[in-house]
């Protein structure tokens, strides 16, 4: 056969091996969650108070920390990416990326806890009667303190993925708008952002996608309720009732489908702006 003969086969060999496990994976919960009754599972966790409240908080925390995280991002690079362009004040900026997000949840009990080093140094220089008068900020129902350690580990990972693009955008672009009477509104919108949109977009699914099934910071400073959907699906799989088990494997499964839903609308909208422009086609 003409593939086996020129071996294009083989450019399959690493994506197969990279999506074999993830594959395996996502096709053994789906055998776990029917567990030989049908879609009686996703039935009760879909009518569950439980499970819509934490789904809703995850969406609602995810998505206000990636929002906040790009915006953050995006500003601090467009201030200063001519500053990074050391290697040495690039680093600086990445170092956050060095320590496991445990540790910023760690950090944020540390700082900003009701007995935290901050309510104690407003306590101590007569700013607040005593430290229970601090907000709640750590262990809320609002989710505060796990938007704030996700906003304090993902801003340099928009940085990083955003600064190659500033980077190669020509500066006779700016001049063009300029000389047209544009302000830094107009320079923006006519040049950053048709640029940044799609790593934006890129920026958005992984960042959303890795806070929503993320489990090490919720469980450490998050409430019992609601709690983040990878808080619920742990207490489910490992809870004293064998029959919560399918349930877990169910929410898991909805979780990845609504991901790869999102992620198949982000890739098609992409797409077909690429290919126009690779054909030379106006938008």
């Amino acid at each position: 056969m003409k593939l086996f003969k020129n071996r294009t086969f083989l450019l399959f060999l690493p994506v197969i091996s990279f999506l074999v496990i993830p594959f395996y994976g996502f096709i053994h919960a789906v055998i776990q969650s029917i567990d030989g009754e049908g879609l009686a599972h996703y039935k009760e966790i879909l009518n569950s108070e439980r499970f819509l409240s934490s789904v809703w908080f995850s969406i609602r925390t995810a998505g206000t920390a990636t929002i906040a995280s790009i915006i953050l991002g995006l500003g601090f690079t467009k201030a200063f990416h001519p500053f990074l362009a050391r290697t040495s004040k690039r680093l600086m900026v990445w170092v956050p990326m060095l320590f496991p997000h445990f540790v910023w949840g760690y950090m944020v009990i540390l700082l900003l806890s009701e007995t935290g080093w901050i309510s104690q140094a407003f306590a101590a220089a007569g700013w607040m009667e005593n430290t229970s008068n601090f907000p709640v900020w750590t262990r809320d129902p609002q989710g505060i303190g796990i938007i704030i350690t996700y906003i304090w580990k993902e801003v340099p990972l928009v940085i990083l993925l955003l600064f190659p693009v500033f980077t190669s955008i020509r500066p006779e672009y700016y001049a063009l708008v300029d000389s047209l009477g544009g302000n830094a509104w107009h320079r923006f919108t006519t040049i950053d952002l048709p640029h940044l949109f799609p790593v934006l977009v890129e920026s958005f699914l992984i960042i959303f996608s890795f806070t929503l099934a993320a489990y090490e910071v919720p469980a450490l400073i998050g409430t019992t309720f609601p709690e983040m959907i990878s808080v619920l699906g742990y207490e489910w799989f490992y809870g004293s009732s064998w029959d919560d088990r399918p349930l877990a494997f169910a929410a898991m499964v909805l979780t990845s489908l609504f991901l790869l839903a999102l992620t198949l609308v982000s890739y098609y909208g992409l797409s077909r702006p690429r290919w126009r422009a690779m054909r030379g086609d106006r938008p």
